[in-house]
């Protein structure tokens, strides 16, 4: 069986009496979009230095396809990525920037100049100067520098951040189109609905901490299951709600109405038939899913889901 692309175990990262990160544990497999999400400060962009072999754990290991990144740089063969903004010299082109780099890389890099330039949008723009890029096309040619080395594993740290909508949404696609043709993608980022649009798999991180590792899906079950309820009388039925038994966490819901926690599907058809003998007739009864925003601010922020209504 091979090694996952990405593999973590009790990663440890100190500076004096700061621990940045603190044991963490994850597994990215192949084919997995897979997001670390987390407040600024979480620990993130320490984690995928790492990674990347760019500073030493203070405990634990790092490995890429079963290596090693602090044997060397034979180690990230199929990988490549980067750690916060790319830099370029913004005197050149977007190609002779790219020319650079080809050069450093080796291996057939300079003749995959204009297919990374075409993957990401820019080949129009090629010979323009880096400075007179927009910062969605900075970053753009970012993970165009990063597609030279025909990468397995790409890494990308907060790839989104500064983006405008169009440049969030044209980001998105770039990263489904990378992950469409087999690519594992491991991303960072603060920003919860790129995460959601983008990723299959996340570890949600607070304080150095993985607090929460796996599919967004399970994520969302693991949270339960919210309702939401309007009837001809809200008051009447709260007051009904809170006596009923199996019905929790009754509390006015955004724009109108009421959400409620059940403690199954039968708690909640006899509240219905409660609410109907008392006069107060059902207008709306619906699950309400926790949304990632609502699910990751209950595990960084230690506080109780909120579900949207």
């Amino acid at each position: 069986m091979s090694a996952p692309p990405l593999e973590v175990r009790g990663l440890v990262k100190r500076y004096g009496d700061l621990t940045a990160v603190a044991g963490v544990d994850l597994t990215v497999e192949p084919g997995d979009v897979f997001g670390c999400l987390g407040p600024n400060g979480a620990g993130k962009t320490t984690l995928l230095r790492m990674t990347l072999g760019l500073i030493r754990p203070s405990a634990g290991h790092v490995r890429l396809f079963g290596r090693d990144p602090q044997l060397g740089v034979a180690a990230l063969e199929g990988v490549s990525g980067f750690v916060e903004a790319p830099r370029f010299y913004p005197y050149l082109s977007g190609r002779a920037n790219l020319e650079l780099l080809a050069a450093l890389d080796g291996d057939g890099a300079a003749g995959r100049i204009d297919e990374v330039l075409e993957i990401v949008d820019l080949r129009d723009r090629a010979r323009d100067r880096v400075g007179g890029y927009s910062h969605g096309m900075g970053q753009r040619l970012g993970i165009a520098a990063a597609l030279l080395r025909r990468p397995r594993l790409l890494l990308l740290d907060e790839p989104a951040t500064g983006l405008d909508p169009a440049g969030m949404r044209d980001m998105r696609e770039l990263i489904r189109r990378l992950a469409g043709q087999g690519m594992t993608v491991v991303l960072s980022s603060h920003l919860l609905a790129e995460v959601e649009e983008v990723c299959n798999r996340v570890a949600i991180i607070r304080r150095g901490h993985v607090v929460y590792e796996g599919s967004l899906a399970e994520l969302r079950r693991t949270a339960g299951v919210a309702y939401r309820l309007r009837t001809t009388d809200d008051e009447r039925a709260a007051r009904i709600c809170a006596a009923q038994p199996g019905i929790a966490g009754v509390a006015p819901g955004a724009g109108g109405g009421l959400t409620f926690r059940a403690e199954s599907e039968r708690a909640v058809g006899e509240l219905s038939l409660a609410l109907a003998e008392a006069g107060a007739l059902v207008l709306e009864l619906a699950p309400q899913l926790a949304t990632l925003e609502d699910l990751f601010f209950q595990l960084t922020e230690e506080r109780p889901v909120a579900v949207a209504a």
